[in-house]
């Protein structure tokens, strides 16, 4: 049994059984090799953009008896069609570099494949790039690890670009309504209020402090709501 972390569980549960399911960007192979491991798959393949860390995956993946891997030397997707991929996971990255994975891999549009997407950094960034692109955030849950706090996305391409609004574009489908969620809200809401304190009396910027004024107050509120301030 492979001892996932909490943030790797959580995406390992949200991958339906009997899918073709594809790592990208896999490190150390635990997560294709636990998806192996379970025999739900019909396949599982792990990516990753350099050797020594696929050769690392590959030795995690043989002590761990997990035969059944598919590994794969490209950048993101490149080397991977689309019969290996029903679930594409990218985890453990920057929203704008899974942004770029994304924008150069044609079947990720196509409506029966689910993308498990996990930024570490620029989360808005990631939301800005799906909505303008035609993806659907279907679920998005937070989860904490190391001491920081994350967000998966569970995404599915819709065929059509929609607008968001600043709120969205900071925490997404995030609810205050879990422990994880208040600190992830909590958490846009204090660096909302450092741009907001560092823009009120800078006079070319009073359109931006006026956005951050109404993330703070929007997000101030809905803590308030929920006993999270």
């Amino acid at each position: 049994m492979i001892n996932l972390s909490e943030r790797l569980s959580l995406i390992y549960s949200l991958v339906p059984d009997k899918s073709s399911v594809c790592d990208v960007g896999t490190d150390h192979g635990y997560l294709p090799a636990a998806l192996c491991l379970s025999g739900k798959m019909r396949s599982v393949t792990a990516t990753d953009i350099r050797e020594k860390p696929l050769e690392n995956a590959r030795e995690n993946i043989r002590k761990l008896g997990a035969d059944g891997v598919n590994l794969v030397l490209c950048d993101g997707l490149d080397g991977v069609n689309r019969d290996l991929a029903d679930v594409i996971i990218i985890a453990g990255m920057g929203g704008e570099v899974i942004s770029g994975i994304i924008s150069r891999c044609a079947f990720a549009k196509d409506t029966s494949v689910t993308l498990l997407l996990q930024p570490m950094t620029s989360a808005d960034k990631l939301r800005e790039f799906l909505s303008s692109n035609g993806f659907l955030i279907e679920k998005e849950i937070p989860i904490k690890e190391n001491g920081k706090i994350y967000s998966v996305m569970q995404v599915r391409y819709c065929q059509k670009a929609y607008e968001i609004d600043s709120v969205y574009r900071v925490i997404g489908k995030i609810t205050p309504d879990s422990e994880y969620g208040r600190e992830y809200i909590k958490k846009q809401y204090d660096i909302a209020k450092e741009c907001e304190k560092s823009l009120e009396f800078v006079n070319t910027k009073q359109n931006e402090y006026r956005l951050y004024r109404e993330i703070t107050n929007r997000l101030g509120k809905m803590l308030e709501e929920n006993d999270g301030v």
